[in-house]
């Protein structure tokens, strides 16, 4: 047979490899593999704020050996990929207690010649609520960067912005990075970027807060979008897109700017944002078809957003995931 002809995959990958190997910059490795046929209805009938109570159920019923499974399991999906860095939030709070992050850490010992590992805490229990902030207290000491949910406190108590706060003081006083969960529900309405950008200049935390997702900035007017990169810039914000997760964003009857249900990696790019790449969810409540395909992710973003810069590309994988994790 003669040479076969290479394909953009075969090209991107090589260029990963030369910039380090792949990063997972995002994922929720300790509720992985957790969606079986049976519990399929749980994904179709319940939104998303309503699945961040239906997980209970798991962490309830999981010990730290099941949790150390699921980890492992993640863990050497990520290495057979060629992933050499990862990053995965961890639930900390009043329901699983700290049986995740022990795993976590049995984990990284166990797999540390193997990949880098970088722990977030999970916050979907809030961080206003009496237990669920003395689960983040507990949670902050245990892990590499902190991590957030505002959206869980303005909805339960109207409080996300003084969540923010909570978050930027205890990452800042802990001399560590905030990762946060923003704009998830592709409506208008919702500007917690911005906000994310006006606490971290409030809370002098530049260049040290990541946002998570990001859907609903392409919901807004393109002059609400500029505005917004141009903010994120200055205060050197960075981003990390999981397609998987969002590409199934319900239909909705409201009129918006056309967009997909993606984070707008191809405007925040040119303006100078990072945009790294992360699976997210794999194979559980949330989103039970998210195989932790790194390709996958990848190439739906660039074909979502119509984005095929390829050295950018790479760099997404790859360069990207390093800066976001706190690694260069």
């Amino acid at each position: 047979m003669s040479q076969l002809i290479r394909t953009l995959k075969s090209h991107i990958r090589d260029e990963v490899i030369k910039k380090g190997g792949w990063v997972n910059s995002h994922a929720h490795a300790d509720r992985a593999f957790t969606m079986t046929p049976e519990k399929i209805k749980i994904y179709q009938n319940a939104n998303l704020q309503q699945k961040w109570d239906l997980v209970d159920e798991v962490k309830r019923n999981s010990s730290v050996e099941d949790y150390y499974r699921r980890f492992s399991q993640a863990i050497e999906l990520m290495i057979s990929q060629g992933v050499t860095a990862f990053g995965t939030f961890v639930d900390i709070d009043q329901v699983c207690e700290d049986r995740a992050i022990l795993a976590a850490h049995k984990a990284r010992e166990v797999y540390k010649n193997d990949i880098i590992l970088r722990f977030a805490n999970q916050t979907l229990k809030g961080v206003i609520e009496p237990n669920a902030r003395k689960w983040f207290d507990i949670g902050s000491e245990m892990v590499d960067m902190i991590g957030g949910l505002p959206y869980r406190d303005e909805l339960d108590y109207g409080k996300g912005l003084e969540a923010m706060d909570i978050l930027m003081d205890t990452a800042k006083s802990q001399g560590k990075m905030l990762h946060v969960h923003v704009d998830q529900f592709n409506n208008p309405k919702e500007k917690e970027t911005e906000q994310l950008c006006d606490k971290a200049v409030e809370h002098g935390m530049q260049g040290r807060v990541v946002a998570i997702h990001g859907i609903s900035i392409g919901a807004h007017p393109r002059e609400y979008r500029q505005m917004l990169y141009k903010k994120m810039k200055a205060v050197d914000m960075m981003m990390i897109a999981c397609p998987m997760a969002w590409i199934d964003s319900p239909r909705k009857d409201e009129v918006l700017p056309f967009h997909n249900a993606l984070t707008p990696a191809d405007e925040m790019i040119p303006e100078g944002i990072t945009v790294a790449i992360g699976t997210d969810n794999i194979c559980d409540y949330m989103v039970p078809l998210c195989e932790g395909d790194m390709w996958q992710e990848l190439s739906l973003l660039s074909a979502g957003c119509r984005f095929t810069n390829l050295e950018e590309m790479a760099n997404i994988a790859s360069v990207n995931g390093r800066k976001v994790l706190g690694l260069i």
